[in-house]
């Protein structure tokens, strides 16, 4: 990589090192032929078994259309099932299947792992620094939410 190509100022460099793990985030669902959105819900789905469709549009932050359409190619592959709630047949919950928690079981391990490639050139004293700094950059930013 030539010098010219590397950020200079030090948002830049955060930036890069988002990217990163981004992309370390992205290449891990593909390996797995999932989309980013297929595995959210997956992910949602693991840790709220039984949720219904609008509370899955509303956390993806899409349309019902939408949710409809990705839960459609989910069940296909067996990886959630949809069942009528028990006290009203128009609701539909859904459960991701034993298949699809195993699909993405890891991916916190995964990410950890890729945290540790990205952080190696830094000691544990470096890493504690670096966490400090950011810790402190970021105490008076507003709150990343998801709505």
């Amino acid at each position: 990589m030539n010098e010219q190509s590397v950020p200079t100022s030090s948002l830049e460099l955060v930036r890069w090192i988002g990217w990163a793990q981004r992309k370390a985030a992205e290449d891990w669902v593909r390996e797995r032929d999932l989309s980013h959105e297929q595995a959210f819900v997956l992910g949602f789905l693991a840790q709220n078994p039984g949720a219904i469709q609008r509370d899955i549009a509303a956390v993806s932050r899409t349309s019902a259309a939408s949710v409809t359409s990705l839960l459609k190619g989910l069940e296909q592959r067996g990886l959630v099932e949809r069942r009528p709630d028990p006290d009203n047949a128009r609701v539909k919950r859904v459960q991701a299947t034993p298949a699809g928690i195993g699909l993405i079981a890891g991916f916190q391990d995964a990410m950890a792992a890729a945290d540790d490639t990205i952080l190696a050139p830094l000691d544990g004293d470096e890493r504690a620094t670096l966490r400090g700094l950011l810790t402190k950059i970021a105490a008076d930013l507003p709150q990343p939410t998801r709505d």
